[in-house]
């Protein structure tokens, strides 16, 4: 589970010893740190974020393995299994660039404004 990397990157960066410094960091109890680090809870967008920001891990990075962790049927699992490993294997900056790129041109608006231009 990335959540656990996340945990274990801040808990590193910030010198700590216990995983309550990190629940008290992030405004939460440690009992649902330990169902997070447990799998049974997920980290909001917003604590994978903050958790990324303060060990200089892409924030971009973190969501995606944030959603990856989330995935409930097997067809998201294996999905989100082939694009973390295609993330894996190609590094993330280009990656990331082609799923921008792919919402910005999936967008109704831009779409007819290339088309306008053409």
């Amino acid at each position: 589970m990335y959540a656990n990397t996340l945990l274990d990157a801040y808990k590193t960066a910030k010198n700590y010893i216990q995983d309550k410094q990190i629940a008290a960091d992030l405004g939460m109890d440690t009992a649902k740190l330990s169902r997070i680090r447990k799998g049974e809870r997920y980290l909001t967008e917003n604590e994978a974020i903050f958790l990324a920001e303060q060990t200089n891990i892409d924030i971009h990075e973190a969501l995606i393995y944030l959603a990856a962790d989330k995935a409930k049927t097997y067809k998201a699992q294996r999905a989100w299994a082939d694009i973390t490993a295609k993330l894996s294997r190609q590094g993330f900056k280009g990656l990331a660039l082609g799923m921008t790129g792919l919402l910005v041109f999936n967008n109704p608006k831009v779409q007819c404004a290339l088309c306008t231009l053409c």
